[in-house]
């Protein structure tokens, strides 16, 4: 029989995979709801309020900086105390904070409901990341998570679909983004129980708490018996410090490669696509810009034909053409629709070439870099590590997104819509560069991407289930 980590990397597709993946996507449906339907909403909270430019910005970007809070924070308790203690309660923060906003009387109230949605929503990214990469087989891996976050498309479909239903209803605009902001609480308020029945991460319980037979049960009773494993002796496990990661070289460098990636893509990403609405609006001129359910219709037009395809495209491929190789034809790809609508002279004001490089720039974003920056992070690490690695990568991501979303409006207002996409295009490119850090994780498995045992010094290794307890070497050496 075969060993666990071999047993797990072998497995053949079964349905406790497409188990796991429904378990975790709906959490990313609701992340991608609730993240880009506020554009749609803010357009009407902002008549009703009066609310100022710098004040619509805030509403939009707020979810993205405390999505900052939630990834690391749950990225780092999930290598403490286990994956399976936490997974749920980031959706259930998502549930409230998503009906809390739907009643909220005034600004400071929404912004703070927002800002605890965007805390579950941070949380969510490693969590289901990290347990579908753990879950999965070497072949298939990049499928698994990657149709996980194919998810997000779907979720923001239906914001779209949603958005485009209230308003050709006439219900009020008052209402309308009421309910727009509460219908985000269904999606992940329908997954909750069935992520806290979910086994702890076997790779977790024997590599982190060197519970291997519990492990090897777990995965065979989450299988239904289609893995089974080699129910090896239980032992030491083995537990990697937050500054024991953070002062390694090689993981510091990997880090700088998927943090550093994945922020430049979201600040042209999240920036572009949550001031969708300002850029369409600007393009279709005055008048039309008027009527949302235009600007909604046309949004969801290119985003189905030109970025639905290339999230799904990007999931059932990746493995073969490889996970890094993936993302770096993406970002020069986006990067250079970017550059072609900020530098061909009134590109701007030709509605269908616009839309034609506007969906290119959709389509590469998602064949590449927006696939690929949530897969890689979920990889390239060790176990004991994997969660926190993940948590600042998505953490910092939703940095850059922050900066996208609250500063887009305003250097369209101050360069056009052509500076803001050449500043996009320029970040692609340095994007592109940070990429050639990360190691290729394509038909790999985990512990030879990142093996266990690589650390600079003894000392950064913690023993066994308690991460307060340093190795014995650690000890000794301390008292030489």
């Amino acid at each position: 029989m075969a060993s666990l980590d071999t047993a797990l990397d072998d497995a053949p597709l079964s349905r406790f995979h497409t188990r796991a993946i429904v378990t975790a996507g709906m959490g990313f449906f609701t992340d991608a709801y609730d993240l880009f339907i506020i554009g749609t909403a803010t357009t009407l909270i902002a008549k009703q309020w009066n609310l100022t430019s710098s004040e619509t910005g805030l509403v939009n970007s707020i979810t993205l900086i405390s999505a900052f809070i939630g990834a690391f924070f749950f990225g780092r308790i999930a290598d403490v105390v286990g994956r399976k203690k936490v997974y749920g309660l980031e959706a259930g923060l998502m549930v409230f904070g998503a009906v809390a906003s739907a009643f909220a009387p005034d600004l400071i109230t929404l912004l703070i409901f927002r800002f605890i949605l965007g805390i579950g929503v941070g949380g969510d990214y490693p969590m289901s990341a990290v347990l579908m990469s753990e879950f999965s087989n070497r072949k298939n891996r990049g499928k698994l998570v990657g149709l996980v976050f194919s998810m997000q498309a779907l979720g923001t479909v239906s914001g779209y679909i949603a958005g485009l239903a209230l308003l050709g209803a006439g219900v009020p605009n008052d209402i309308t983004w009421r309910l727009l902001l509460g219908l985000g609480a269904l999606p992940a308020a329908a997954v909750i129980i069935q992520r806290r029945r979910m086994p702890e991460s076997p790779r977790y319980l024997a590599r982190v708490e060197g519970r291997s037979q519990e492990a090897a049960a777990a995965v065979r009773t989450f299988s239904d018996g289609a893995v089974t494993a080699e129910a090896a002796p239980d032992g030491r496990g083995r537990r990697l410090s937050l500054w024991a990661f953070l002062s390694n070289r090689r993981y510091l460098t990997i880090l700088l490669g998927t943090a550093g990636s994945w922020f430049l893509f979201d600040y042209a990403y999240y920036g572009n696509s949550v001031s969708a609405p300002l850029i369409v609006s600007s393009v279709l001129g005055s008048a039309a810009s008027k009527d949302l359910i235009h600007v909604l219709a046309l949004q969801l037009i290119v985003f189905t034909v030109a970025a639905v395809p290339g999230y799904f495209l990007a999931a059932y491929t990746m493995d073969r053409i490889g996970h890094r190789r993936l993302q770096l034809i993406g970002f020069p790809l986006m990067g250079l629709a970017f550059l072609l609508i900020g530098v061909i002279p009134g590109i701007t004001t030709a509605i269908v070439p616009f839309l034609i490089l506007f969906g290119m720039s959709y389509f590469f974003a998602e064949f590449g870099p927006n696939t690929t920056t949530f897969v890689l992070p979920g990889e390239v690490f060790p176990t004991s590590a994997r969660t926190t690695g993940h948590g600042l990568s998505a953490g910092f991501a939703k940095v850059g997104a922050f900066i996208g979303v609250y500063v887009f409006p305003i250097i369209k207002s101050d360069f056009g819509v052509n500076g803001a996409l050449r500043l996009s295009a320029l970040f692609a490119l340095i994007g592109f560069l940070l990429t050639l850090l990360i190691p290729e994780a394509a038909g790999r498995s985990l512990d030879e991407i990142s093996p266990e045992d690589v650390v600079d010094s003894a000392e950064q290794i913690v023993a066994g289930g308690d991460p307060g307890r340093l190795d014995q070497r650690q000890g000794a050496r301390a008292t030489s």
